[in-house]
Formats: structure tokens, C-alpha cells, sequence
């Protein structure tokens, strides 16, 4: 799907940082979802948005696709947020879909300052316990992602201009906090994200590029049973469940200049969950 036009927002560059600058989220299929939050949020602070989603693999999960289609995600992020919207169905399974799912929105936009890498491939229905591991299972999760996630730095990396305002933000779990004993090919996969946080910072800041990765906790997405979302609520400082927006707000303020001196930091934003 090709960038959609729109009228420029409103607001001089302070109110609009990213104005002018153009941004890559990975992960971006459903509006309920973390990956959408941040490109509203980015798309508010005024940067161009060239989106990647994945229906198939929504389409297998529990809380299935969106409901309204990814054009009409699209159009709601375009009116929201006034800025151009690109998108792109990429299966980023595939080895090759990182380096041109990059090239695409590089070509939409003329440059690419931002990459946010919030794609994930998920266990459901226990498959992540000890007993139920497959070969098969634990090559896609690596798969998609690990290697991905590595290929779209590479690319995003080489291609980078050297104008300010580069910025990486990954998306790991909590699974250095704490056992998620039903999720193993999950939180093996990100706990390499997590590990490769600080060796990828050291190469690309020299480059003018900063990566830092973000530790959303628990979000609902809308995923939760009632019963689900009460018993966590209860176990939690603010009484609630993290949002979208929660993380969203984060990731944008680190693509802004107020955060150029942020780099290399796995940040746990989790509300309190663990205390």
C-alpha cells in the first residue's frame, strides 16, 4: 500500500519534533495492539509512517485479525495523526522481507530516521512449555524474532544518510525479570533481542544512530479474559493492566533529540508490576 497523502498538522517543530523526519514500525496489524500505539505516537510528533503487519499470523491467534482491515487502520492512523501513512503485508519470516520492506520505505519517503521493531511471533495454546517445543516452532520464533530483527538493523543501518535523528528502538519481554516457563521459544528469542541491545548500540552510534530496546511488561491488547484482567489488576500498583499508549509514549520520546544521550539501555517500563 502506497503512502497516503494528508495536510500537515498543526503546531510549529516544537510541537512536532519529528516533523520532517520519516519512521518504520514494524508489527503494526491491529488497532488494539502496542505496534499501532507507537505509529499514532510517532505520527503525532509529526513523522512520516511507513507500517509493516502480518495478518496470517494474527489470523492463528487467539485474538484473530482486525476486525476492520488494514486499510481502514491506515486511513484511522493518516486522520489522527495528518501525516503520510505507507504499508506494507510482509511475512517477516521470509529472509529477504527485512532488507526490502527497509528499501520500500526508503523509496516511499527519500530517507528513513526511524526504525521501531515491535514485530513478534508468539506462542498460543501452551505451545511454548517444555513438553510441547518443536523444531519447527523454535526455528520460526528465531526466525522472525532474532534474525529479522538483525537483518532490519542492518539494513536500516547501512542505508542511513548520516543526518541527526537516527534512531533503533527494539521490543524485548520480561523474561529477564522473571520464569514465563510457558513460553519458552518465546523468551528465547527475546532474550536475544535483550542481548544484542548493547553490542548494536556500540556499532551504530558511531554512525550517529541510537538503539535502545523497551521492556513494555504486561499490555493488554486485548487478548485478556475478564478474569484475566482482574487478577493482575489487583496485583498492580495502579491497579490496572499496562496500555498501548503506555509504551507508545515511551518509544516516541526515545526517537525524539531529548533522548540522543539514551543509548544501549534495556528500559523495563512495567509500571510496578514487580514491586
Amino acid at each position: 500500500m502506497r503512502p497516503t497523502a494528508a495536510s500537515e498538522g498543526e503546531g510549529g517543530a516544537g510541537e512536532k519534533p519529528l516533523r520532517g523526519r520519516a519512521a518504520l514500525v514494524t508489527g503494526v496489524s491491529r488497532r488494539s495492539g502496542i505496534g499501532f500505539a507507537v505509529a499514532r505516537r510517532l505520527g503525532e510528533l509529526g513523522a512520516d509512517l511507513y507500517l509493516q503487519g502480518w495478518r496470517e499470523h494474527d489470523a492463528g491467534q487467539p485474538w484473530g485479525e482486525e476486525p476492520a482491515g488494514s486499510e481502514e487502520m491506515v486511513r484511522a492512523l493518516q486522520e489522527e495523526t495528518g501525516v503520510r501513512v505507507g504499508y506494507s503485508e510482509v511475512d517477516l519470516g521470509s529472509s529477504e522481507a527485512p532488507e526490502c520492506l527497509v528499501a520500500g520505505a526508503r523509496q516511499a519517503y527519500g530517507h528513513l530516521d526511524v526504525l521501531v521493531a515491535n514485530h513478534a511471533r508468539s506462542s498460543s495454546g501452551g505451545s511454548g512449555s517444555l513438553g510441547s517445543l518443536t523444531a519447527r516452532e523454535i526455528d520460526a520464533h528465531l526466525a522472525v524474532n532474532v534474525r529479522a530483527t538483525m537483518l532490519l538493523v542492518q539494513a536500516f543501518a547501512l542505508g542511513h544518510d548520516g543526518r541527526p535523528g537516527g534512531r533503533v528502538v527494539l521490543f524485548t519481554s520480561g523474561q529477564h525479570l522473571g520464569p514465563m516457563p510457558g513460553e519458552l521459544d518465546y523468551v528465547t528469542s527475546k532474550g536475544a533481542v535483550h542481548q544484542m541491545t548493547l553490542s548494536f548500540a556500540g556499532d551504530l552510534i558511531r554512525h550517529g544512530i541510537t538503539l535502545n530496546t523497551v521492556n513494555p511488561g504486561p499490555v493488554d491488547t486485548g487478548y485478556l479474559t475478564e478474569e484475566e484482567r482482574g487478577t493482575i489488576s489487583s496485583r498492580r500498583p495502579h491497579w490496572r493492566w499496562g496500555e498501548p499508549g503506555d509504551a507508545a509514549r515511551l518509544v516516541g520520546w526515545l526517537c525524539t533529540d531529548e533522548a540522543a544521550w539514551v543509548v544501549g539501555q534495556v528500559i523495563d517500563s512495567e509500571g510496578g508490576f514487580r514491586l
